[in-house]
């Protein structure tokens, strides 16, 4: 896999980690704890986004 490619599909799991937090904290209810780690692992992503793209 190219460096291109790998970034365009971490951008893509970015991108639908984005969405699923945003959906996730329009819920009542929603598990506190899951929302965190989703928004961590969306800065771990974007970090390896920033890290790759530097890089290139």
């Amino acid at each position: 896999m190219s460096l291109s490619s790998h970034l365009q599909e971490l951008k893509k799991k970015h991108a639908h980690l984005s969405d699923a937090v945003e959906d996730a904290q329009r819920k009542p209810g929603t598990d506190t704890i899951y929302l965190a780690q989703m928004k961590k692992q969306k800065l771990r992503l974007k970090e390896e986004i920033t890290r790759l793209s530097a890089t290139q």
